[in-house]
């Protein structure tokens, strides 16, 4: 498989411009997830890679080859669309092997090849029906295997999973990783869905106003945002965040939120009385001290039960907050009853109140 290097690249229509001088290199093999809130530009790229978007500046190169000026068909690239994008004249094998034969490809190869994609994707007993006999999650399949067929260089996937419902999209995301693991294949995919991209990449690029905001593992983003809008975006719920300032005494440094004091990592390079955002994921919060942790008191409004696991929604002070907590033993009464909440300093971020950016720790 191919890398696929995005330097620079930038894109306006007109006076407007709407992705502006993005970096990114992909390895070979690898699944990178684009994922961002709509109009973020992250179709706009992949359209880019694509062909079908011109660039009006910087170079997208495919197996190092820059492919600027080089026609959609001729990029060795493959995409499967959001709409599926299926010709409804045609039954399922015609619709696989559609690019192999307008490639003019031998007959015996044609029927092979697309044989053995059915087989992959488990659509062998339905490759005589035509697509307005296949259920959404089957016309999903088949379009990713009239891309699979053609064995391309590069896949591209534009939020292929959002006309599905919930159960099948959870089939379908798994089904998508299992392709992938088999075929090796250089991925691009798009999604608004950070669940998908949690679930999906290899690495995940967070984009936002046409900038990327921050790339690296599903873990390396959940565990450590490098600002305020990643760490609102990643995580379902997303981290709490609540606005404070720091203050130092004898026995460490602290956030003050409305009275009530948060410790934070000693090390941090903060100043007295500097505004900043305290990031804490949901699933970091206790009702019990685990050790390491700080007690705060909350005023509890509502409790969410998901079944395995449930949401309380509480304030502390003036700023509301949700903590994830299990369900062990189906006794969620008690939840109703707590008054208090234990933090891991460890687990706590902390963002400047102005920039959005993380605050690192002093360098020794």
């Amino acid at each position: 498989m191919s890398n696929l290097i995005i330097n620079k690249i930038v894109k306006r229509y007109g006076d407007i411009e709407v992705v502006h001088g993005i970096d990114l290199d992909i390895a070979p093999k690898e699944f990178v997830v684009l994922v961002g809130p709509s109009g973020c530009g992250k179709s706009t790229t992949l359209r880019m890679i694509a062909g079908l978007e011109e660039i009006s500046d910087g170079t997208i190169s495919i197996d190092d080859r820059v492919v600027n000026r080089v026609a959609p068909k001729d990029r060795d690239v493959a995409m499967v669309f959001q709409n599926y994008a299926l010709y409804p004249h045609l039954n399922v094998a015609e619709n696989i092997a559609f690019g192999l034969r307008i490639r003019k490809e031998p007959k015996d190869h044609i029927e092979k090849a697309v044989k053995e994609v059915a087989e992959t994707l488990g659509l062998t007993p339905y490759l005589d029906r035509r697509p307005a006999n296949l259920s959404g999650g089957q016309r999903q399949r088949v379009a990713m295997g009239r891309a699979i067929v053609r064995r391309p260089k590069v896949f591209l996937f534009d939020e292929p999973l959002s006309n599905l419902d919930a159960k099948l999209r959870t089939q379908m995301r798994a089904e998508i990783k299992r392709l992938h693991n088999r075929l090796e294949a250089t991925s691009v995919y798009v999604t608004h869905d950070q669940v998908e991209a949690m679930t999906l990449a290899d690495r995940i690029v967070v984009m936002n106003g046409g900038v990327i905001e921050q790339i690296g593992t599903p873990m390396d983003l959940f565990m450590n945002p490098a600002n305020t809008f990643v760490a609102g975006f990643i995580g379902s719920p997303p981290m709490n965040q609540i606005e404070g300032v720091i203050k130092k005494s004898s026995d460490g440094m602290h956030v003050d939120v409305n009275g009530n004091s948060f410790s934070v990592p000693k090390a941090l390079d903060v100043e007295e009385g500097q505004p900043v955002v305290m990031g804490i994921r949901p699933e970091h919060i206790f009702l019990e001290n685990e050790g390491d942790s700080f007690s705060v008191p909350i005023k509890l409004d509502l409790v969410e039960t998901l079944g395995s696991e449930a949401l309380l929604h509480a304030a502390v002070g003036d700023e509301n907050i949700i903590i994830k907590t299990g369900t062990e033993g189906g006794d969620v009464g008690r939840l109703s009853g707590v008054e208090q909440i234990y933090v891991p300093t460890a687990r706590v971020k902390v963002f400047d109140a102005k920039s959005g950016l993380a605050i690192p720790e002093r360098a020794d």
